[in-house]
């Protein structure tokens, strides 16, 4: 049995709950929203297609969690608060029950963040799923990528390239994405790659601490590198230091879970600058946050990313480009 779309609509209208500042919500042509006074708004927007952007086999829950997870995620780069989303689905059949376990997901992590689904849109057509979600920031205070500054230290949160590895051990067919698996190191890099964690609490938290910062989804090289341009410094980085979890290490050896820390994608954890001065606090921050937070280099005068290596290859994911 299908949905029609009014039923669909309403379907993920009643998961949705009442917050002050939203005047108006789903059920109109268009939601009326009251920001706070004296706020910045930030703005971003995400699609997520099947086969592209997770296995088509992925289980619905998972995809409703990534779905706003990576939303999230820009937001926590940007350190604002999480407030209202939108989401457009494109749907090649209207199921209830795949619509009701893609909205579990969804709204297990939108209540999580505190953010609201104030409307959106439905179709018909191959699966893909937008959102673009909205946060608040005080003036002055968001985190961007034009604010490194030469002699900054540069972190990253959690560990990086599980979620590469775990996609290759998908790729070849010793990873099965739709169900827990009985060994915990495979079953922590398959939730790495279906529900990643938006780390917004820490992109909250760097505010007046980090001078720069960006979200790590098409791999380190590559989301380090657009600090790089954006602010006309170069950054030196230590292979020895990148944060590696015990599960990626065991899968495929130290030195290729180190690639997939450089060059692998979807991992949705920050990499941001501060000055050496910070290095307290921001020790103090991981503890509070229960969260590592490494340093893995340094922001010095030029225009590009070194590891201190002549190795070649693509530096992250791209759209439109063969790899």
């Amino acid at each position: 049995m299908s949905l029609a779309e009014f039923s669909l609509i309403e379907r993920i209208r009643t998961r949705t709950r009442a917050r002050a500042d939203v005047v108006l919500g789903i059920g109109d042509d268009a939601a009326l929203l009251q920001p706070r006074a004296g706020e910045q708004l930030v703005v971003t927007a995400d699609t997520l297609n099947s086969g592209v952007h997770f296995p088509a086999e992925t289980p619905p829950y998972d995809i409703g969690w990534k779905t706003l997870a990576v939303n999230l995620s820009d937001l926590a780069s940007m350190g604002a608060r999480p407030a209202w989303c939108v989401l457009a689905l494109s749907l090649p059949d209207a199921d209830p029950e795949w619509v009701d376990a893609f909205a579990d997901g969804f709204f297990a992590l939108a209540d999580a963040h505190d953010i609201v689904l104030i409307g959106g849109d439905t179709t018909r057509g191959p699966l893909s799923l937008s959102v673009t979600a909205m946060g608040q920031v005080a003036p002055g205070t968001a985190l961007r990528r034009d604010g490194a500054r030469v002699g900054d230290d540069v972190w990253v949160s959690g560990t990086l390239g599980d979620a590469a590895v775990a996609l290759r051990a998908w790729q070849g067919g010793t990873l099965d994405v739709r169900r827990t698996s009985d060994d915990a190191q495979v079953d922590f890099l398959r939730q790495r790659l279906a529900r990643p964690t938006p780390r917004v609490a820490l992109g909250c938290a760097l505010a007046g601490v980090a001078h720069a910062a960006v979200d790590i989804s098409d791999g380190l090289l590559a989301d380090l590198g657009h600090i790089c341009e954006r602010s006309g410094v170069g950054a030196e980085l230590d292979p020895e230091r990148l944060p590696v979890s015990p599960a990626a290490r065991a899968r495929v050896g130290q030195s290729h879970a180190r690639e997939a820390a450089l060059r692998g994608g979807d991992d949705y954890e920050l990499c941001f600058t501060a000055a050496p001065a910070q290095r307290t606090a921001i020790d103090a921050l991981a503890t509070r946050l229960a969260l590592p937070l490494t340093r893995i280099g340094e922001i010095v005068p030029g225009h590009a990313v070194s590891t201190g290596s002549d190795a070649t290859g693509p530096r992250g994911y791209e759209h439109f480009t063969e790899l």
